[in-house]
């Protein structure tokens, strides 16, 4: 087993997630955050990559199987944070395999969309919208994660798409899933919006006129969603509890792969998921967004990453904020 320095650690792991995972110790990382490659969207050049598995149940087993060595290295009151997109049917797995003439621009990258088409999986159709992230949520709780929410990363300024008898995509999900009943989760504050502000400073206005629901001081209100008590409408400092549709613009990373992690995406995972000093970890490091915001964040990290070219860009992207990389 690798020794765990504790909160000190910070380190990039050049190997296979699963072969890497099972030389972790139990129970010594606090979160995982990551984003493990789509189905079929892009060969990085790398024997043994997952997502060009030849169908999407045998992609799905291979990253249960992966999650599996993640649960037993988490805290018993561990959390992971798992972003993941779709995929379709029989036009070279991918969605962005429907844009076609993409030409590869980064280190061991070939587009799907320059393949032809693949076998349609069999349950399939041609075209159909597989499913893949809810296979992947349903197959984890299946395998003893519990299954907590489902968040929707809103995407402002999607990849475009040549489609034309389906809408653009621009959203993916991010499922919270936890190793046991009770888990550590530090509340995710946001402001509220300016309509809820704007709505309690007008009843705090009219509040002289308010017909009162009981004697606790519970006020009525237009929309009965909303008969509560005021301090519980309206928090201190105008801050609520945040939602599960996060707005957040892609921000690609100059010089590493397609799909980097923007840091506003992860940062709220990372602050949720860990204690100051504590450990997260992903198993798909790719260009290191994880490791970034953990230290910024005073967290410890443990990356994964089979590509050895994304370590290096990792290892330069990181070099001026973390104390050492192993």
């Amino acid at each position: 087993m690798l020794p765990i320095n504790g909160t000190s650690e910070n380190r990039i792991i050049n190997a296979d997630a699963l072969q890497a995972l099972r030389e972790l110790p139990d129970g010594v990382i606090d979160t995982c955050v990551t984003s493990p490659p789509y189905y079929g969207l892009r060969d990085y050049g790398i024997n043994g990559q997952i997502g060009l598995e030849e169908t999407p149940d045998k992609y799905i087993e291979r990253l249960v199987e992966v999650f599996r060595e993640v649960k037993r290295v988490l805290r018993d009151d561990g959390t992971l944070w798992v972003n993941i997109g779709d995929s379709y049917a029989g036009s070279g797995h991918g969605y962005l395999s429907e844009i076609r003439g993409k030409q590869a621009t980064n280190k061991g990258t070939l587009f799907m969309a320059n393949r032809p088409p693949a076998a349609v999986p069999v349950g399939l159709k041609q075209k159909d919208l597989i499913g893949i992230p809810w296979m992947l949520a349903f197959a984890l709780r299946a395998d003893g994660w519990y299954l907590r929410q489902d968040i929707i990363w809103q995407k402002p300024n999607p990849m475009p798409e040549s489609v034309v008898d389906r809408c653009t995509k621009s959203h993916e999900y991010i499922f919270i899933m936890s190793k046991s009943k009770n888990y550590y989760f530090n509340q995710i504050k946001e402001s509220c919006s300016q309509s809820n502000v704007d709505d309690f400073l007008r009843r705090k206005r009219r509040k002289m006129t308010a017909q009162k629901c009981n004697s606790n001081g519970f006020y009525k209100e237009t929309r009965p969603d909303l008969c509560r008590s005021r301090d519980n409408y309206m928090p201190n400092n105008f801050m609520r509890n945040k939602r599960s549709v996060w707005t957040v613009y892609p921000q690609p990373f100059k010089g590493a792969h397609f799909a980097t992690f923007p840091p506003e995406l992860i940062r709220p995972c990372i602050l949720a998921g860990s204690r100051p000093g504590g450990i997260v970890l992903d198993p798909f490091f790719g260009s290191g967004t994880t490791g970034l915001v953990a230290t910024e964040h005073g967290r410890g990290f443990i990356g994964v990453e089979i590509n050895p070219e994304y370590v290096k860009i990792a290892q330069k992207r990181l070099s001026d904020v973390q104390q050492r990389i192993l």
